[in-house]
């Protein structure tokens, strides 16, 4: 895959911190961005593809919600069927030009689209028999996350599946302080520096918003899946898959 440079959009302290934005400074850092800052990555996505490869049918579609570089798309391209078209779907352009970017440089040959996609204001999808929500619900607005699981669940053949990978809260307020410092000493052993942790915080602030764990599984059982359990948990991190 290309190759990203070394994540510094916070490293330097600044007077004021806007909220975080996918633009084209994250986006030119993002894959390395991703494999410092969110714990076991590597294995989620691995472990995503297993999961994928077992629901993925011949002639349907897979969806790859915020599909930022296409990181997730080229790792599936090497396990699902080839006539399993993808499309990946992101709010920023630049994550977009990225992702064409390296898709083009690994020689993807799969039918494939990429879409402009706001999911805020809600998504069409059809034939699909695999959709992915990789870091990606918890920057819905809550207002919007059940409209929005629920379009997903009415495009998803059955039997399709819904794999989510998602920061979440601790199931109270203890659990929740000990896995935020816990995961900021992993920013820590990563290269991450006080001022590049407290500055992302900030940013984050208002943007990110994760549930707990039982508050996601809830909201999945309500739109109608059959089957909810979690494949991984690290902390304030966890995958989900749902079947329809």
């Amino acid at each position: 895959m290309s190759s990203s440079e070394r994540d510094q959009v916070f490293a330097e302290q600044k007077s004021a911190i806007a909220d975080f934005k996918f633009g084209t400074e994250v986006a030119t850092v993002f894959d390395d961005m991703l494999i410092r800052s969110v714990p076991f990555y590597a294995e989620s996505q691995r472990m995503l593809g297993e999961i994928a490869t077992d629901f993925a049918v011949p002639g349907t579609n897979v969806y790859d919600f915020g599909c930022s570089t296409g990181t997730t798309m080229l790792l599936l391209d090497q396990q699902l069927p080839p006539d399993v078209k993808f499309i990946g779907l992101d709010n920023s352009e630049a994550m977009l030009a990225k992702c064409e970017a390296k898709l083009k440089e690994q020689k993807f040959s799969r039918p494939y689209e990429l879409r402009y996609a706001d999911l805020n204001s809600g998504v069409a999808v059809e034939n699909a028999s695999v959709a992915m929500l990789i870091l990606t619900l918890q920057f819905i607005r809550p207002l919007n996350r059940e409209r929005l699981m629920r379009e997903i669940y009415e495009g998803l053949n059955e039997n399709g599946c819904l794999i989510m990978v998602e920061k979440v809260l601790g199931e109270d307020s203890m659990f929740n302080r000990m896995f935020i410092k816990y995961y900021y000493d992993f920013k820590r052993r990563n290269g991450y520096s006080e001022t590049e942790i407290v500055q992302k915080r900030e940013a984050l602030e208002n943007v990110l918003i994760p549930y707990r764990l039982e508050e996601n599984r809830e909201l999945l059982f309500r739109t109608g899946y059959r089957y909810v359990d979690t494949f991984f948990k690290w902390y304030n991190f966890c995958g989900i898959v749902a079947v329809k």
